[in-house]
């Protein structure tokens, strides 16, 4: 055990629902007192930086009730019991934009809010977008508009508030940064 170590003294099951569970754990500290911390239990997601051809980035805009506002994301999904992180961003891009890739190669995998939540986001980038023509379709309670954007535009959504959620800021950023590293 590290020193920053909590060790579960009990878990309390407060809700299941179809995306997250909610748990209240008691926890004995490094110190050896004790406290109560929230945790949202989240099966895992993928996103997918999807570039054309022409340079350009696959985002949906989307409208996000949990902040009452529509936002401009790349496109994204929940995990599916026992799914592999690369089979679920080929098939969240299809669902969600109609393409499917040549390639797809994983980024990175990052967590989105440690302080009380285990969702792990895996990045992939995928290239070789051909439209299909009897693509999969979205679920029954997700609509979307697909766009497609420059790395100029994206950086003005990011400016503008519309792009406000950190894994298409991460993806956005990079792609700036290697386009700046290209042109050293």
């Amino acid at each position: 055990m590290s020193s920053l170590e909590e060790k579960t003294l009990s878990t309390e099951q407060i809700f299941t629902g179809k995306i997250i569970s909610l748990q209240v754990d008691e926890v004995e500290l490094p110190n050896g007192k004790t406290s109560k911390r929230e945790i949202i239990k989240h099966p895992g997601a993928v996103a997918i930086i999807a570039l054309t051809d022409d340079k350009k980035v696959v985002m949906v805009e989307q409208y996000r009730k949990a902040l009452e506002r529509t936002l401009v994301e790349i496109p994204a999904g929940k995990l599916e019991k026992g799914e592999k992180p690369e089979v679920c961003a080929v098939r969240e891009l299809e669902e969600e934009t109609g393409y499917e890739c040549e390639k797809i190669d994983w980024l990175t995998s990052f967590y989105t809010s440690p302080g009380f939540a285990d969702e792990l986001v895996h990045l992939y980038v995928a290239t070789g977008l051909n439209k299909k023509v009897n693509a999969a379709e979205l679920d029954e309670d997700e609509f979307v508009n697909l766009i497609e954007v420059t790395l100029e535009e994206a950086l003005e959504l990011m400016k503008n508030q519309k792009i406000y959620d950190a894994k298409t800021a991460f993806a956005v950023q990079y792609l700036q940064l290697k386009e700046a590293l290209k042109t050293k």
